[in-house]
């Protein structure tokens, strides 16, 4: 994909602009810092160039000035929320988040739960924190929020919350996702340091909407879609419209929260209008970085694309409601975008097509997948009594790769049959056919007497970033490698087998 975003020019531009607002505060802001920190596989999507990991270089750049508190909404812990992308419920998201960052020799200085109210899962996830040797904050919903602005900043209201003590000039607060108590914790924060005579300030850092680039613009399309479960949607900034005479775009719920959230600044630093609209109290140069207007318009349609697949299966599993695919339909309709819009499509149904008018296929069930090469051929594969179809498609993809001829085999026949043994015989697993996860164990273990296996695992890095589609709704082992191996999948709502428990 063309390269449509300079993340040098980005990079350096964030940083100048966080420093410069710090500088504003008596040299102590509250940073809510949206979006994920770290692998932002939607922005590196829609924005061809951005590296999913910009945020936690920007971090690095800044740690020395930095401290960090990591908010978790009690709710998400309780309910065992997922993170699409990785698989993991937010709370180990959370634990990840905090590996990920002393990798690279940064501390989170402490972690808010919000909105506590003893949630057993809660309270189990405090613990396993606490014992570990990190500092753990429990914060209520707030009295008052949203309307008494006099009883939420008042002692009852942020004050009954505990004071987090931090040291430096800029402290990040951030979370696994949306809804995670960011802002409440920063303005707790704020209405603490006031109280001890410290001048702190709050901004805010969200990679989208993009605020200088049109209302309708497929990158802010793109995040439209990305949280359409949530309802969001873009709109002119109204206030920075009356304020400056400018047009710029920001979210429905920073708009609509704007007038409480001025109020409560203002009560809490006593002074007037520290901001005049949402849009000003955002940090956020993204849209200093497009390079090439053209490549983010496409790469964006095709995310949109994406999540309607996406929220269809997802409505399939009983994960989303039929409004949510609806509004991605809407969205879909609105650009003018059909599913077949999406190279992969055709191909991979044509291919099941394939299977079942041959009689291969599984269950009952004939399943297709195919996959765009980064040289723009596709490669196909499909299921049989031996291999899933996204199995089969990763073995054909990586002998064109390593230019293995078709009849050459990859896979030791002794290893199949031990495997097929083990699961049958030994596990008593209904279907013995392999998933992507099992393939590419076989894989490994015949590279060390077949060289062409060798050879041909390989060039499984290539894969990484390559555009997948299916039929058929993943296995979880097939989820879990296509995961690993870093491709970007879809697939048709349809099951890939009658069987209603996947192991």
């Amino acid at each position: 994909m063309k390269v449509g975003f300079d993340n040098e020019k980005y990079l350096k531009e964030q940083t100048a602009a966080i420093l410069e607002r710090v500088e504003k505060f008596d040299n102590k802001l509250y940073l809510e810092f949206g979006g994920k920190i770290i692998y932002d596989y939607h922005a590196s999507r829609v924005l061809p160039g951005f590296h999913p990991n910009v945020k936690m270089e920007l971090m690095q750049k800044l740690k020395d000035r930095a401290d960090i508190i990591l908010c978790i909404y009690a709710g998400d812990i309780e309910r065992r929320k997922i993170r699409a992308d990785f698989g993991i419920t937010y709370d180990v998201d959370a634990m990840k988040l905090i590996d990920d960052l002393r990798d690279r020799e940064i501390n989170v200085s402490a972690v808010v739960i919000t909105r506590f109210e003893n949630q057993p899962a809660a309270i189990i996830f405090k613990n396993k924190l606490e014992r570990r040797g990190l500092k753990v904050y429990t914060h209520k919903f707030t009295k008052g929020y949203p309307t008494d602005v006099e009883l939420i900043v008042s002692p009852e209201g942020y004050g009954a919350n505990d004071y987090i003590e931090t040291t430096k000039p800029l402290v990040i607060v951030t979370g696994p996702g949306p809804g995670s108590g960011k802002l409440a914790t920063c303005l707790s924060q704020m209405y603490h340091e006031h109280t001890r005579g410290l001048n702190a300030g709050y901004a805010k850092f969200e990679t989208f909407p993009i605020w200088n680039i049109p209302l309708k613009h497929p990158v802010n399309v793109a995040y439209e879609s990305a949280t359409a479960d949530l309802k969001d949607f873009n709109m002119i900034d109204p206030y920075h419209l009356e304020a400056y005479g400018e047009q710029t775009i920001n979210y429905n719920r920073d708009v609509e929260v704007f007038p409480v959230l001025r109020r409560i600044l203002e009560k809490i630093t006593g002074e007037d209008a520290i901001y005049k609209s949402p849009t000003d109290m955002g940090v956020n140069r993204a849209g200093f970085g497009i390079i090439d207007d053209e490549a983010t318009k496409y790469a964006s349609c095709q995310e949109i694309i994406r999540r309607y697949f996406r929220y269809r299966c997802e409505f399939a599993l009983g994960l989303v409601s039929k409004d949510t695919v609806d509004r991605a339909e809407l969205i879909m309709k609105e650009l003018n975008l059909k599913t077949e819009d999406r190279i992969t499509v055709l191909p991979a149904r044509e291919t099941a097509k394939d299977a079942e008018s041959c009689g291969k296929g599984n269950d009952g069930i004939f399943c297709g997948a195919a996959i765009e090469l980064g040289d723009g051929s596709i490669v196909t594969g499909k299921n049989s009594e031996i291999l899933h179809s996204a199995s089969s498609l990763i073995l054909n993809a990586i002998k064109k790769l390593a230019a293995i001829p078709d009849e050459i085999h990859l896979l030791s026949p002794k290893v199949i049959e031990s495997i097929f043994n083990l699961e049958k015989n030994i596990l008593h697993e209904k279907s013995v056919s392999l998933d992507v996860e099992e393939t590419l164990i076989a894989l490994s273990i015949s590279a060390t007497t077949n060289p062409s296996a060798q050879v041909a695992m390989e060039k499984l890095s290539e894969l990484r970033g390559c555009e997948v589609h299916m039929t058929h709704i993943p296995t979880p082992g097939d989820e879990a490698g296509l995961r690993r191996l870093g491709v970007n999948l879809t697939s048709d709502a349809n099951f890939s087998t009658n069987s209603l428990y996947m192991s």
